[in-house]
Protein backbone atom coordinates (compact mmCIF):
# COMPACT_ATOMS: atom_id res chain seq x y z
CA UNK A 1 0.00 0.00 0.00
CA UNK A 2 1.42 3.45 -0.88
CA UNK A 3 2.17 5.79 1.91
CA UNK A 4 2.30 9.66 0.97
CA UNK A 5 3.64 12.52 3.31
CA UNK A 6 0.98 15.36 3.48
CA UNK A 7 2.23 17.52 1.78
CA UNK A 8 2.34 15.46 -1.60
CA UNK A 9 -1.06 14.26 -0.61
CA UNK A 10 -2.51 18.18 -1.07
CA UNK A 11 -0.41 18.36 -4.32
CA UNK A 12 -1.67 14.75 -5.56
CA UNK A 13 -4.85 14.72 -3.88
CA UNK A 14 -7.11 14.39 -7.15
CA UNK A 15 -4.46 11.63 -8.59
CA UNK A 16 -4.69 10.10 -5.05
CA UNK A 17 -8.17 9.60 -4.98
CA UNK A 18 -9.25 9.07 -8.03
CA UNK A 19 -6.70 5.83 -7.19
CA UNK A 20 -7.93 5.00 -4.34
CA UNK A 21 -11.53 5.17 -6.12
CA UNK A 22 -10.15 2.56 -8.73
CA UNK A 23 -9.50 -0.16 -5.01
CA UNK A 24 -5.72 1.32 -4.79
CA UNK A 25 -6.12 2.44 -0.98
CA UNK A 26 -3.10 4.81 0.32
CA UNK A 27 -1.95 5.82 3.28
CA UNK A 28 -1.24 10.00 4.48
CA UNK A 29 1.58 10.57 6.88
CA UNK A 30 2.93 12.64 9.03
CA UNK A 31 6.63 13.42 9.98
CA UNK A 32 6.87 9.74 8.41
CA UNK A 33 4.11 8.30 10.71
CA UNK A 34 0.73 7.04 9.05
CA UNK A 35 -2.04 8.97 10.57
CA UNK A 36 -5.13 8.05 7.87
CA UNK A 37 -6.02 5.18 5.54
CA UNK A 38 -7.85 6.54 2.54
CA UNK A 39 -10.23 4.13 1.12
CA UNK A 40 -12.85 3.87 -1.57
CA UNK A 41 -16.46 3.99 -0.04
CA UNK A 42 -17.41 0.72 -1.39
CA UNK A 43 -14.20 -1.06 -0.27
CA UNK A 44 -15.30 -3.70 1.67
CA UNK A 45 -14.80 -3.58 5.85
CA UNK A 46 -12.78 -5.73 7.72
CA UNK A 47 -15.54 -7.62 8.23
CA UNK A 48 -17.44 -7.60 5.39
CA UNK A 49 -13.81 -9.57 4.11
CA UNK A 50 -14.33 -12.42 6.99
CA UNK A 51 -14.52 -15.85 5.01
CA UNK A 52 -12.89 -18.27 7.14
CA UNK A 53 -15.80 -20.42 8.69
CA UNK A 54 -18.66 -18.89 7.06
CA UNK A 55 -20.02 -22.33 6.22
CA UNK A 56 -20.26 -23.77 9.86
CA UNK A 57 -22.47 -25.57 10.94
CA UNK A 58 -24.05 -25.79 7.30
CA UNK A 59 -21.69 -28.56 5.91
CA UNK A 60 -20.10 -31.93 7.98
CA UNK A 61 -17.15 -33.79 6.93
CA UNK A 62 -17.24 -37.64 6.48
CA UNK A 63 -14.71 -39.62 9.46
CA UNK A 64 -13.62 -41.48 6.64
CA UNK A 65 -13.17 -38.56 4.07
CA UNK A 66 -8.76 -38.78 3.53
CA UNK A 67 -9.44 -43.05 3.17
CA UNK A 68 -12.41 -42.35 0.58
CA UNK A 69 -12.40 -43.08 -2.90
CA UNK A 70 -8.34 -44.96 -2.05
CA UNK A 71 -9.09 -48.04 -4.13
CA UNK A 72 -9.44 -46.40 -6.99
CA UNK A 73 -7.13 -44.38 -6.78
CA UNK A 74 -4.43 -46.80 -5.80
CA UNK A 75 -6.05 -48.74 -9.49
CA UNK A 76 -5.62 -45.70 -11.56
CA UNK A 77 -1.98 -45.69 -10.61
CA UNK A 78 -1.32 -49.22 -10.60
CA UNK A 79 -0.75 -49.92 -7.15
CA UNK A 80 -3.68 -52.80 -7.08
CA UNK A 81 -2.44 -55.22 -9.19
Amino acid sequence: MKTVNIHEAKTQLSKLVEAASKGEPFIIAKAGKPVVKVTALTAPTDDQMKRLGFLAGQITVPDDFDQMGSEEIEKLFGGGE
